[in-house]
């Protein structure tokens, strides 16, 4: 069966940089030169510029034992230190590290001295309860600092975190504790979500009832959300009685580049989460390099905002690892983006002065549903870039992010990168590249992107197929946790010695990438592979629609029909009276864009869409409904009743 993916829109919209951003931006174009002559001397020179090396490395990439790579071997540095000690040393201690905003409206401004002396204090219980380097600790926290500040004390002492999201079940928990064999978990008696405490301590009594591995000794709990929690004398300890007690002076030691950082459990196809394995120097150099140059950041005057969870890897790398190796100023917001008002980010953007915001397409469709008016109501002009992470974005959600929440003028970064990838592989470098709506654009400087049939033979032209990675990066995984031949099968197997990311990407006229989502949300109808993402984006550049998903259905005469459930904006959802018209009309549009073949056999129109609480649409159970099965598992989703209430619509 061909890979090739069949595509039929269009977008001839581009926004230059303006000469002022270009002429003050952090990246260039010698970058992409400099890599291209000598793309391992590259990385070599931007691990010496952006790093502390306590012991300076020799050895910059050995790729002997291919598919695991050794960036920096013989190197020797602690990942902490590079976050905090070093710029408390270059008299930036008393610049903000986190602007941190609780739901509720409680606030804390903590300087880079006083992070500094917090995650010595964590070192230093964590060193007390036993813990040291290449135990794992797993984490699971809502987002108030103590999260960046048990990441970071668990990097100083040479262990290894695994943070697990907080609105993860107890099973799934518990298997993650099992996996890793956590000697410690770190938690809170609850966080703030939509209004409501959000019970954690009881989540990991639960987890650890159903864990099979026995290896947790103690949990260490932020009190956070005052509701009861049950108590193990013998095993929990509050963090305000150790922590904030303890010592504040640590001695750092150093640690090889290639030891261990961090494991982040992600969806398996077996139903097993696979535990993906960070190591330091390499991925410390290329979530500083990307933050640094794809962001624009100016440290000693941007105010960064990452919306991400750290329980995600956006969170690790831009919201954790990063941006505080770069000495960022940010944002940490613990809530929702709607609660307590529907303006909360705006709000937030305002009070900070937020510079650079870099969130998910699902947030700001979630806002165009909602209308202009909401952002419209606050003073945005401290904004000067705008990034999106996550999954590709509809050009219409761009264009929207560009003029609404940008005012029309500031540069939007698409960064494609994943879990595995460690940090962004493909993105516009905002003040060299002309910006295309929708488009990731082009691979940052140092990376090998390529796009290949199902043979292994490169796509020509403008079809679309399989996105690979060619050569080695510095931030990218060294392996499955305990698994080395899952490894290989899950990413190696089908090319050998290239890098399957299982998303498909065609290239446009310019060379530019455009990603086509998973290759699993590829759909045959009639012999013709269409993308998922582009029939959704010809759904949201309706005037009438605030977001859609798309799914491929089976069909008896086509193989797969196009099915699609829509949500419309909010100033048009009162209009529509007759509904069977007005799904009619966005078919109709589907096909006046792409093409007869592409016109979806039913569109749905409905509420709200099944999303994780992460923002990612679980397309899963939309197929499930399309096909008239029962629908599976909902636990991951953010409102496990929602399946329900669309199951309801659609009927």
């Amino acid at each position: 069966m061909t890979v090739q993916i069949d595509h039929a829109l269009e977008e001839i919209r581009r926004f230059r940089p303006s000469p002022e951003f270009a002429a003050n931006a952090v990246a260039d174009a010698g970058l992409y030169d400099a890599a291209h002559a000598d793309r391992v001397g590259f990385w070599a020179d931007q691990s010496r510029d952006l790093l502390q090396w306590d012991k300076p490395f020799t050895k910059t990439l050995d790729w002997t034992n291919p598919p695991f790579a050794k960036w920096f071997e013989d190197g020797e540095l602690n990942v902490a230190v590079n976050c905090l000690d070093r710029h408390v040393e270059a008299g930036n201690g008393d610049r903000v590290a986190l602007h941190w905003v609780g739901e509720p409206g409680d606030t804390r401004d903590i300087t880079y001295a006083e992070l500094t002396a917090e995650v010595k204090r964590a070192a230093n219980v964590l060193t007390d309860l036993g813990v040291g380097s290449g135990d794992r600790v797993a984490i699971y926290l809502p987002m108030i600092p103590e999260a960046v500040v048990s990441m970071l004390a668990v990097a100083r002492i040479g262990a290894i975190h695994s943070v697990v999201f907080g609105g993860f079940s107890a099973d799934s928990l518990a298997s993650r504790i099992d996996d890793a064999e956590a000697s410690l978990v770190i938690t809170a008696d609850g966080g703030y979500r939509k209004g409501k405490v959000f019970p954690l301590k009881p989540v990991v009594d639960d987890a650890l009832t159903k864990s099979l591995g026995g290896s947790v000794r103690n949990v260490l709990v932020v009190k956070r959300g005052e509701n009861e929690v049950e108590w193990n004398a013998e095993r929990d300890l509050w963090w305000h009685e150790t922590v904030a007690t303890a010592s504040p002076e640590h001695e750092a030691a150093s640690f090889e580049a290639e030891h261990p950082l961090f494991i982040l459990y992600t969806s398996g196809t077996t139903g097993k989460p696979k535990g993906i394995l960070h190591t330091s120097g390499g991925y410390l150099t290329q979530a500083a390099f990307t933050h640094r140059t794809v962001f624009d950041l100016h440290p000693e005057t941007d105010v960064y905002w990452c919306t991400a969870d750290v329980g995600w890897i956006t969170g690790h790398s831009y919201v954790v690892y990063g941006p505080l190796a770069n000495g960022a100023t940010q944002v940490l917001y613990e809530g929702t983006p709607d609660t307590p008002h529907p303006g909360r980010w705006w709000e937030i953007v305002e009070q900070y002065k937020v510079s650079i915001l870099y969130t998910a397409p699902t947030a700001i469709r979630s806002f165009m549903k909602m209308g202009r008016q909401i952002p419209q109501a606050f003073n945005l002009r401290s904004l000067r870039l705008l990034g999106s992470v996550g999954e590709p974005i509809n050009p219409e959600a761009w264009i929207w992010y560009r003029h609404v929440i940008g005012g029309g003028s500031i540069p939007v970064v698409d960064t494609w990168w994943q879990t595995e990838t460690g940090a962004i592989m493909i993105s516009a470098l905002p003040g060299v590249t002309d910006l295309k709506p929708g488009s990731a654009q082009v691979a940052v400087p140092g990376i090998t992107i390529d796009i290949l049939a199902d043979d292994g033979t490169p796509v020509e032209g403008e079809e679309g197929g399989l996105l690979v990675i060619t050569e080695p990066w510095p931030s990218m995984l060294r392996g499955i946790w305990g698994d080395p031949e899952r490894f290989k099968e899950t990413y190696w197997e089908k090319f050998g010695d290239k890098y399957f990311a299982g998303d498909g990407a065609r290239r446009d006229a310019d060379g530019d990438i455009w990603l086509l989502g998973r290759v699993d949300d590829v759909m045959n109808v009639s012999g013709h592979r269409l993308s998922t993402a582009e029939i959704e984006s010809s759904l949201v550049a309706h005037p009438w629609t605030a977001e859609a998903a798309v799914v491929g259905a089976a069909d008896e005469t086509t193989g797969q029909a196009v099915v699609a459930f829509v949500i419309l904006k909010a100033s048009q959802a009162a209009q529509v009276t007759d509904v069977a018209a007005a799904s009619e009309e966005l078919r109709k549009h589907v096909a006046s864009q792409i093409g007869a073949i592409a016109r979806p056999r039913q569109v749905f129109i409905v509420n709200e869409l099944p999303k994780t609480r992460s923002g990612k649409i679980m397309r899963r159970l939309l197929r499930d409904l399309a096909e008239g099965r029962e629908v599976g598992d909902t636990t991951t989703l953010a409102d496990t009743s929602i399946m329900q209430v669309i199951s309801d619509q659609v009927k």
